[in-house]
């Protein structure tokens, strides 16, 4: 079990030395030898997430497959008690580590002239087990016809659209808005970044605090906002003021033509703080907007997982 290749592939991407330094750092190693040591404990919760829709005994026993060396049978029990001792310090502390931007600036496809793109991203519908512990601090989300049927958990990232690498991460009730989320993770914004959003976080705050950390954006604005017209650029952009931010307003007819032939689409309002036309066109940021679609696919994917492996 102390073996320096088990538990297979899982680490090969997060080796087993940086697992036993999160461990030792957290006060989280075993006190005494066991069939089950917490760096193992380690690798099974991740196996959890790879394998969200078997139970604790199947993923272990996928966890275990390759190996060739006699393994100990093991009840899932001691796989939940094995999670209880580990806790959540040493998972937290990993994603510290890791997380972050994945490639260097110079890679094709992650940079926008001088700043990293990244991107906010949420996914509210993540049901969780119906027990006293979930219900006593995510409670229950209310529709129309009465309460959800499971604890809902709302998570929100902040991710490099390049890569979908995962630079930061927060998750909670999901009675709290994206909004709310988006403001925990503001302030691991940097001034190398320009962040590409959706309307949902177009408040006057949220752009305020953004523009404070020095990080650009490119953020949808909802339909019902007008800004008012300070000055008519050439390429059809204008300048705006919201708040103390002095931004650039781009508008754009978007349409899209479906496999059977129908048209939708609407027009985009979209706020930037690169208010320069000439070094920044308007048609090159509308474009550089679509980035952030393909972004998004990694947290939605996440809701999708339960619905029949889609």
């Amino acid at each position: 079990m102390f073996a320096p290749g088990h538990v297979g592939e899982l680490t090969q991407v997060i080796p087993t030395e940086l697992v036993d330094a999160v461990l030792d750092e957290t006060r989280t190693r075993e006190r005494r030898l066991r069939s089950l040591p917490s760096r193992v404990g380690v690798y099974f919760v991740l196996a959890l997430g790879l394998f969200e829709h078997l139970g604790a005994g199947l993923v272990w026993g996928k966890l275990v497959a390759g190996l060739t060396a006699a393994v100990p049978q093991t009840s899932e029990k001691a796989l939940r008690d094995l999670r209880r001792r580990i806790g959540v310090a040493p998972l937290q502390r990993l994603f510290q580590v890791l997380a972050g931007p994945l490639v260097q600036p110079s890679t094709p496809g992650v940079r926008y002239r001088l700043w990293r793109t990244v991107a906010f991203d949420g996914c509210g519908s993540l049901n969780v087990p119906d027990h006293e512990r979930n219900q006593s601090w995510l409670g229950r989300t209310e529709r129309r016809h009465g309460p959800s049927g499971y604890p809902r958990l709302m998570l929100m990232t902040l991710c490099e659209t390049g890569t979908r690498g995962l630079i930061a991460a927060v998750f909670g009730t999901a009675s709290k808005g994206e909004t709310d989320y988006a403001h925990d993770l503001v302030n691991h914004l940097t001034s190398d970044m320009l962040l590409l959003a959706d309307r949902a976080f177009d408040s006057n705050r949220l752009l305020a605090d953004i523009a404070a950390q020095g990080a650009q954006f490119l953020i949808r604005a909802t339909s019902t906002r007008r800004p008012p017209v300070l000055a008519l650029l050439p390429d059809g952009s204008y300048l705006t003021r919201i708040g103390s931010v002095r931004l650039r307003v781009i508008e754009a007819e978007v349409r899209s033509r479906t496999a059977h032939g129908d048209d939708f689409g609407g027009t985009y309002r979209l706020l930037t703080t690169l208010i320069d036309h000439h070094t920044d066109p308007a048609d090159r940021l509308v474009g550089l907007y679509h980035e952030r679609w393909g972004a998004t696919r990694c947290r939605t994917s996440l809701s999708e997982l339960s619905e029949g492996g889609r």
